[in-house]
């Protein structure tokens, strides 16, 4: 074999085995990827599954607060009804629907933690007991955040009791400055609150809820929510306090 027959053989081996490296390479890679396709498809799933069992945990903390305040287990649970069907009206897209109704959900979790004797105090609270009742902001708050995926459901448990024009608490915000969710649930709390039985007085009508509402727009309540609100038909709030209620 010539000197240029040896060379040529040898080009011609190393050409195959870099051909060889190509192919065991992109066989490595498609099975990296696919490898990588399925551990993340495993870990979403993992996700989704530790997310459900979070929900599940705090629903039942959710109606074990509202069975421990005597609102029959549906005050939490209308609330965020009522704080989902707003945020459709408002055209919020549904993740984020989601997500408010999450904080709505949990919006007084924080009253677990809150003495019995004042909790349940059918009288007028003084300002100490306020002062302490007021805390459940803080204390929801502080419980929800720890769970990573409920940061921002934890920002509406923080300040659904802050006011459009600043006079809430606990932080005092104003405007703009809350969070989108918690102006929802401003209204819907204040909505179910003046249409349900509480221990002081008895329920009234869906329009003087409106008309409350209406009165503090732009003081309590974000405007633009508390219009859209006044838009919406009575049916569709009677609807779902009864679908809830199970009186449907």
């Amino acid at each position: 074999m010539s000197e240029h027959d040896d060379l040529v053989r040898r080009v011609q081996e190393l050409e195959a085995e870099n051909q060889r490296h190509k192919t065991e390479n992109q066989t490595y890679q498609t099975n990296l990827e696919s490898l990588i396709r399925a551990r993340t498809e495993q870990l979403q799933i993992a996700l989704r599954d530790l997310e459900r069992s979070y929900d599940m945990t705090l629903s039942s903390l959710g109606d074990a607060l509202d069975l421990k305040e005597g609102s029959s287990g549906s005050h939490s649970k209308r609330v965020c009804a009522f704080s989902i069907g707003i945020a459709r009206a408002l055209g919020i897209p549904p993740d984020r629907v989601a997500m408010i109704a999450r904080g709505a959900f949990l919006h007084d979790i924080g009253k677990m933690a809150i003495p019995d004797q004042i909790l349940l105090k059918r009288g007028t609270l003084d300002a100490d007991e306020t002062a302490i009742m007021r805390e459940h902001c803080l204390k929801g708050y502080q419980i929800v955040r720890k769970i990573s995926f409920l940061a921002e459901a934890a920002e509406i448990v923080y300040a659904h009791h802050e006011r459009y024009d600043g006079t809430g608490y606990p932080r005092g915000m104003k405007g703009k400055e809350i969070p989108l969710g918690a102006r929802i649930v401003a209204v819907a709390n204040t909505l179910d609150s003046i249409t349900s039985d509480l221990p002081y007085r008895s329920a009234r009508s869906l329009a003087i809820a409106r008309r409350e509402i209406l009165n503090w727009s732009g003081r309590q309540f974000d405007p633009e929510i508390a219009e859209v609100f006044q838009q919406m038909p009575d049916e569709i709030f009677e609807e779902l306090r009864c679908a809830i209620s199970g009186e449907a």
